[in-house]
Order: structure tokens, then sequence, then C-alpha cells
């Protein structure tokens, strides 16, 4: 195994992870988003250096997967010559932003993330390896949901506010301010001792007691929330979701043809860019209420070296059983790395079956253990608590 090689490790280009089917190599893209002649290469150096299997992951990046050892340098080379890759690990693993998708040309998003990125590569913050960064300054807030520790909104009046998850109020601040004050947070985080055993969230780190100090402390609560994004047009562009987050190299190499760059999100969606009819292609969701997206599973084995099962062929038969409003994640670990909130339903393989939890997460207690793929496909019941 390649020294870069970590196992169990959330992955980046330059510390690649190995599964069970070879490395995966994560691809952040800056400022969330990729040119079209990025793409184009992106796909070629999928197929010619990994499996040709691509994920889109919930925190918005691309991971091609099935690298050999041998591919790994080359695939870099190609990486570095797209310009997609960090001057080394440790500043790639600093770079954990999400971008709200839904900027316009000439608004601050693109301009706060590009300097968030700088900010983050000169500062040497030894931060946890999930903490992360969303840019989320729109009018409303899309990724108020998904994964954060520290967040650039803007209040209600339209004003930038700089807030620490966990903490129901930001602090307003000036353009010039917004990325001094996310990396002074973040300097209190580890001053305080939230990065204690290297996995440390931010609002588990404010759960447990720790106050901010005065000249961190909002006083202002943030725009209202807006709906879940789902497939369709917006005036951005196309937005297609990626069933179960995961695409072959010949679907992103379409995208490439389209002559729009991509956005990506943290929903395993992306956003073609500019896009006015919606793409069609191997794996992509167009319609806004496709069962799929119901329905989040990791790669699942034989894929994966830790999963106990076939994660991927099991959602795909339940997800037409989901509610509308309801979420199954079915993971094949109890890792969760495919989704790290809570579900409707979660299904954890272990290797005496699937452990069932409701309205939890894989950290939760099950309500039922060591059920048997083929009985939950047979017994709808199962999934709403019938037995």
């Amino acid at each position: 195994m390649s020294a870069a090689a970590v196992k169990g490790w959330c992955p980046g280009a330059l510390r690649p992870m190995l599964s069970g089917d070879g490395l995966v190599v994560r691809v952040r893209p800056f400022g969330g988003r990729l040119e079209a002649p990025q793409i184009s290469v992106l796909a070629d150096l999928a197929e010619r250096f990994g499996n040709g299997l691509i994920d889109v992951t919930s925190r918005a990046n691309l991971q091609i997967r099935g690298v050999k050892e041998e591919g790994h340098r080359p695939l870099l080379d190609g990486l570095a010559q797209l310009a997609l890759l960090d001057p080394d690990a440790d500043i790639e693993a600093r770079r954990n932003i999400l971008v709200t998708p839904f900027w316009s040309g000439g608004d601050e998003t693109h301009s706060l993330a590009a300097e968030l990125e700088e900010a983050l590569a000169d500062s040497g913050l030894a931060l946890p390896t999930k903490f992360g960064f969303a840019v989320d300054d729109g009018r409303s807030r899309v990724l108020a949901g998904d994964s954060a520790d520290i967040r650039i909104e803007r209040d209600r009046s339209g004003r930038l506010l700089v807030r620490a998850d966990g903490a129901r109020l930001g602090r307003c601040v000036e353009r010039g301010q917004a990325v001094s004050a996310a990396l002074a947070l973040a300097s209190w985080f580890l001053i305080s001792g939230g990065a204690r055993g290297g996995r440390g969230r931010m609002a588990a780190h404010i759960a447990s007691g720790a106050t901010l100090p005065q000249s961190l402390r909002g006083e202002t609560e943030p725009a209202p929330v807006m709906a879940a994004a789902r497939p369709g047009p917006y005036p951005q562009g196309a937005m297609v979701g990626v069933a179960f987050g995961q695409m072959l190299h010949a679907t992103l190499r379409q995208f490439s043809g389209y002559g729009h760059a991509l956005r990506m999100t943290p929903w395993r969606m992306v956003l073609s860019e500019g896009k006015r009819e919606m793409p069609s292609g191997a794996g992509l969701i167009t319609e806004p209420y496709d069962p799929a997206l119901r329905v989040i599973a990791c790669s699942g084995a034989p894929r994966c070296r830790e999963a106990h099962a076939d994660t991927r062929a099991l959602a795909a038969a339940l997800a037409p059983r989901i509610a509308a409003d309801g979420r199954l994640h079915v993971s094949g670990c109890r890792k969760g790395c495919a989704h790290s909130g809570t579900a409707a339903v979660t299904l954890i393989a272990t290797r005496a079956g699937f452990d069932l939890v409701r309205d939890g997460s894989t950290r939760d207690e099950p309500v039922l253990r060591g059920l048997s793929g083929a009985d939950i496909v047979s017994d709808p019941s199962i999934l709403v608590g019938g037995n």
C-alpha cells in the first residue's frame, strides 16, 4: 500500500483512502466549481487511472474510485495540470468548504470562497479532519442542514454575518472582515479545546458548555432557510441528481459536452451552469420527486472494505417504499460515511445482518437487529414500524 494511502480516513487527492476497489482519490474543486475543460479531462483521468466510477459526495467533492497504486502519481500529475491540486496534504485537508450553488455573477460568493481558501492555506491551523466551512451568503440559506462548523451567511436585511455552528446567532461583519472572523472562530475552537481527540466539531463543543468570547459572539439571526433543492431548472442552470451519489466517467464527460461549468452541491446533485434543458444520462435523476432522492447509500460491498453488505442494491429496492417526505439511509457499517445526520429509517449492515434505527443515525441504538435484506424487502411493515 502506498505511504499516502490511509485506511478509514477522509480521503483527499494527496492522501487517498484504500477501499475494496482500490484507492479512493478525492478531488475538491476550488470554489465548488469545475470548468467544462476540467470536467472532460477529469472523466478521462477516471477512466484511465480508476475503474470509471466517480462519487459525488456530501462534501460537494468528486471521488475517483478504483485507482491502482501505480496510477496514483500520474493521476496527481493530471490533477495538477487542471489546477485541482493543493500544495500539500495539510492544506488540502483544511480546504473543506461548502459553497452555495445559487450564486450569480457579480455577487460576493465567489470572492468570499476564494479568499477563504487562500486564508486557510496560509493559516497553518491544525483543524480536525471533518471540520468545515460554509459560504452560504444568499438572501436565503441553502446549506443550513449540511455539515459545517463555521458559516458565512447573511441576515434578513442582507448584511454578512459569521456564525459558529450550534450558535443561534451570528456576528455581523463588513465584507473585508468576514474571512478573518471565520478564522478567528476556528482559532478559538482549537485554543478552547474543541479538537481534543482529533474529531471535534463546533456544535458539539458549544453544546458541551464552551462559551464564545464576547468578540466572537453573535447578536443577529441569519436569513431564513430555503426549501430543499430538487432536480429541475433554476435561474443559474439545470440541477440534476446523481443516483446514490455515483456516476460513470462517461456521464461526467457528457456534462463537458454541454460547454457549461458544473457547480457542486452537498446533496448528491450537480448544477450545470447556464443550461436550460434538463440533461439525461445513465444514473442521472431529473424528476424533482424521484424516489431515489429519498435514499442515501454508501458504496457498500464489495467496493468498500469496511462494508458488510451491498447497500446500493437494497437501497434501490426500498426507495419506492419510502414516504415522499421521508429519508432512508443504508450504511455498510457503523461509520455512516455517506450521511452523518439523522434519517427516518437508518439501516446499518453488520456481520449478523442489518440493524434498524428510527429517527436517528448510525450512532443511535437500533430498535431491530439482525434483519436480512430479503426480509426487509418482502415485509414493508418493517420500515414503517409494523414489526
